[in-house]
Parts: C-alpha cells; structure tokens; sequence
C-alpha cells in the first residue's frame, strides 16, 4: 500500500471512530458502499479519486484533510531540513522553520541580513501582523510613514497589511526571528 493510500485509510478510520460513526452510517452521508469503506480502512482497496472525494464531500471535509498526514506532537527543525531563499543578490536570506498552516493561522522564518541589505515587501492580507525579534545586530522596518528600529535583543511588531520593508543600517549581519501572523478569515 502507497504512503498516501495508508494516510487516507488511516485519516478515515480515524475521523470515523472519533465521530462515533459506523460504517452503515458513512456509506448513507457519502454514497460508497460499505464493503469499499471498510476495504478502505483495511488498506486493501486502492480508491479512486472520484472516491475520495464522494467521501469528503459526504463527511464535510476537505480533500487535503483526508489526504494529509496529521501533525506529529512535536518536530525538530534541524539546520539540515532548512532551505534558503534569498533576495537583495543574496544578501538577504530566509529560512522557512514552520511554514504557513491553516490551522495554526502563522508562519515562522530565520532571517539574516547582511550589512545594507534591503528587501522591499509587499502588502499580506488584511489583518495581517508580523513580530520580529533580533538576535543580533539591527534591524530598520519601514512602513506608510512610520520607521521602525530594532537592536539586538530588542523586537517589533507591526501590521503588515501594506506594504513595507526591512533594512540592516549596521555594519554586522542582522540575525532575526520572524512571525507572520494572519488574522482568519470569516466565513461569510
């Protein structure tokens, strides 16, 4: 059996024993009979796409929730599963440490900025906030009319719903932590 194929059998019999549904049950919300359901959760059928989305349509989820595997209680980040993008002709450079999540609603970057670097970002959502904690160094943030300034121990937060931009004024590297929070969006 397929990583995926375990992952969606493992995510259906989960989300089933959790709602207290039976088999009977989720065949009548979804359309697909109970022996394909329990073959499902035994791995040994191979559904198809058509399947799996009768079955999160039936369950009200979404097709990503039943195909994801869930969050482990914890994770290490080494320097090893890190990667880097880069701007400013590198001397701007972002590690992504815990990328965007629709269930945690933030993401989590290391940043270093060379001496004189600049990056000129654009507007996120609205609502959008960010905190910046500097490890070492100094950091400038400029955004509307405001100018912003952060030394070595020191942090920012500001709504990052415009545009704005970050710059090391200093002559050493500028290491900082940064979160980008978003503020969820309503359902209509």
């Amino acid at each position: 059996m397929s990583e995926i194929n375990q992952t969606f059998s493992n995510n259906l019999k989960q989300y089933r024993e959790k709602k207290n549904l039976s088999l009977d049950k989720v065949a009548d919300l979804t359309g697909v009979s109970k022996s394909m359901l329990a073959q499902i959760e035994k791995g040994t059928a191979n559904p198809t796409i058509n399947t799996v989305w009768k079955i999160a349509n039936g369950l009200k989820m979404s097709f990503t929730e039943l195909m994801t595997a869930p969050e482990e209680d914890f994770e290490v980040v080494t320097q090893e599963k890190l990667s880097v993008l880069t701007e400013d002709d590198g001397h701007y450079r972002n590690y992504p440490i815990f990328p965007f999540n629709d269930q945690r609603g933030f993401e989590i970057y290391r940043i270093e900025l060379d001496p004189g670097a600049f990056l000129q970002a654009e507007a996120h959502p609205i609502g959008t906030q960010e905190f910046i904690t500097v490890f070492s160094g100094v950091i400038e943030v400029q955004f509307l009319e405001q100018k912003l300034q952060a030394n070595n121990g020191e942090a920012i937060r500001f709504k990052a719903d415009t545009s704005h931009s970050y710059h090391n004024p200093s002559d050493e590297v500028a290491t900082v932590n940064m979160v980008i929070w978003y503020e969820p969006q309503q359902n209509k």
